[in-house]
């Protein structure tokens, strides 16, 4: 049924997605942890979920281990630097523009935004770095 390693991608994000941002919003809005706290401790708990999935369901990978875990820690470290920092920039410029917004209000669409960026990037760079077999890509995986 799940044929194309695209759609496998998005039904592993949304569980990861559930586990990584709903961490996120607890640390930022019960734990009232910092943006970048609260961001990079939810993202780090829903990576851990999605290598293995995406290792051995998604892409469906024999790619060792050894080979793979820093291509996904560089991927996942990139992707999260980029889209939240982005997000951070658009929500500061946004309160700048309307100063009278709460900056919770703000920072938890930025957590949204970044959160959809992220996985753009992920996608593409576990597709055609993570998870990539010798330059060409996993049949098993198409």
């Amino acid at each position: 049924m799940l044929t194309s390693s695209f759609a496998r991608f998005l039904l592993v994000g949304l569980f990861n997605t559930l586990v990584g941002l709903s961490a996120s919003f607890a640390f930022f809005n019960l734990l009232h942890l910092n943006y970048w706290i609260s961001t990079f401790a939810g993202n780090t708990l829903g990576a851990i979920v999605s290598y293995t999935l995406n290792r051995t369901f998604t892409f469906r990978s024999n790619v060792s281990v050894g080979s793979s875990w820093w291509k996904f820690a560089v991927v996942i470290l990139s992707c999260y630097g980029l889209s939240y920092g982005l997000s951070w920039a658009l929500a500061e410029a946004a309160r700048s523009v309307m100063p009278s917004m709460q900056a919770d209000w703000l920072h938890n669409a930025a957590i949204l935004v970044g959160n959809g960026l992220y996985t753009i990037g992920n996608y593409l760079g576990h597709k055609y770095f993570t998870f990539r077999t010798h330059g060409t890509e996993n049949p098993r995986a198409s």
